[in-house]
């Protein structure tokens, strides 16, 4: 107990306030420490720049301070490099098994460019499989077997210029960094855009060229290039017997695309100088890209706001035999509600793009006899995305387009027409006339 002598020289009076002012400090400290345990101030911030899982290493913002890590609300500022891989991983392999995207039996297909993330999406489903053969082995029965993976580039080197020795480099790098990877072993297949017309490149690069010059809109020939991109990537994924296939589409990616998907065939823009920006994909991504700088949640507020709209019912799951898909697809329509439409044809696409159409867009189409296509009814076929953006406006040149389409876009519309057709026969069955019958 402190004495109450001013003369006192032996310091107690001034300790025991030292240690009642320390008792409020750290009752203060204590009731802005949050649950995790790493003190922040007044406005949430991290004060010491700990990692809020370890919380004892610093954080990504800390160690690298670049303009994306110092964003405000993003997660270089709560985790460390290693538990932001951690977590990121985490979040990838729950997305993946819980909805069911990859069974024991598949051979999956990995697309790799080479970016950050499509080498992130090879090295996730590289530890995935890494993990199940450890179980593999361990197991005694072994009845579950181990998915296999391969690797594939898309050579657009037709199409966008660049130098023979600096593709050959960026190639032997990614069959570098695919043979660093652990076993089991991954095959990597390159395959150039102009294989989807015949084995002859020479004469592929030619028809490639045509097709995409034949295309004025700069958006146009920027979705053109995607789609035959994947074409071509389901086209070795068919050649070699894989059965799923994984793209590495980012959140960034993601969010723009579902921007760009909302204006696309329904709004005419303009091209006043010939810029890198001046397509749609370009401006919305120079958009997003802003948006993520002042706010690094807006992407994954994109993403979500997203997710959240209830799918048409053309756009559905379709049926498979497989058990693990059938199950991810009830768990789909169990979350948005949807019912199976029988009324709708079991395959109805836009043959550029394979997105889904309407039942009105069905309706709409023209018969093609004796499984011949014209131009005129191959645009017919297409949504509007693709009839706006890719497809040319003028006749002539819409047939000098159509006559340089990939075989493999060519017979799908065929296909497509026949489902459609067989599907409208069944919808009006009950007022044909059998042959028996004389219509009287």
């Amino acid at each position: 107990m402190a004495c109450s002598s001013g003369s006192c020289e032996s310091g107690c009076y001034k300790d025991n306030n030292e240690a009642e002012a320390a008792g409020e400090e750290n009752q203060h400290s204590l009731k802005n420490e949050p649950p995790n345990g790493v003190p922040t101030g007044n406005n949430g911030v991290n004060r010491h720049n700990l990692c809020i899982k370890c919380k004892s290493k610093e954080t990504i913002a800390a160690t690298n301070p670049t303009p994306a890590a110092l964003a405000a609300g993003g997660d270089g500022g709560r985790f460390c490099a290693e538990c932001f891989r951690s977590n990121l991983f985490g979040k990838f392999k729950f997305a993946v098994t819980s909805n069911a995207m990859i069974s024991p039996s598949d051979n999956v297909l990995v697309a790799f460019s080479g970016g950050s993330s499509s080498r992130v999406a090879l090295q996730f489903v590289h530890e995935m499989q890494c993990k199940a053969q450890k179980n593999f082995d361990a197991s005694r029965d072994r009845s579950l077997p181990v998915f296999s993976v391969g690797v594939a580039f898309v050579d657009e080197s037709a199409i966008y210029p660049v130098s023979s020795q600096q593709l050959d480099d960026a190639i032997e790098d990614m069959k570098l960094i695919v043979s660093n990877l652990t076993p089991p072993r991954k095959v990597f297949h390159v395959i150039p855009t102009a294989s989807i017309y015949s084995s002859d490149l020479g004469e592929g690069k030619d028809r490639l060229r045509e097709l995409v010059n034949a295309v004025s809109d700069v958006t146009g020939k920027e979705d053109l290039m995607l789609h035959l991109r994947m074409l071509s990537l389901q086209k070795i994924a068919l050649e070699n017997g894989y059965t799923k296939l994984l793209l590495g589409s980012c959140t960034s990616r993601i969010a723009c695309h579902v921007i760009t998907a909302t204006v696309k065939g329904s709004l005419k823009t303009v091209e006043v100088l010939d810029t890198p920006c001046s397509g749609i994909n370009g401006l919305v991504s120079s958009f997003v890209k802003l948006l993520q700088e002042e706010n690094a949640s807006r992407e994954s507020t994109i993403v979500r706001t997203a997710g959240k709209l209830t799918p048409f019912d053309f756009n559905r799951m379709p049926a498979s035999d497989d058990l693990n898909c059938n199950l991810a697809s009830l768990r789909r329509q169990k979350k948005y509600n949807l019912k199976s439409n029988e009324s709708l044809p079991p395959e109805s696409f836009c043959p550029i793009c394979n997105s889904p159409l309407s039942k009105s867009d069905l309706l709409s189409l023209n018969d093609v006899e004796n499984g011949q296509l014209s131009a005129e009814t191959f645009g017919a076929k297409c949504c509007l995305s693709c009839l706006f953006q890719i497809l040319p406006k003028e006749r002539s040149s819409l047939e000098h387009f159509y006559s340089f389409l990939p075989q493999p876009i060519i017979a799908q519309a065929k296909n497509d027409n026949h489902c459609n057709r067989r599907w409208l026969r069944e919808q009006i069955q009950d007022c044909l006339l059998s042959d028996s019958e004389d219509g009287t």
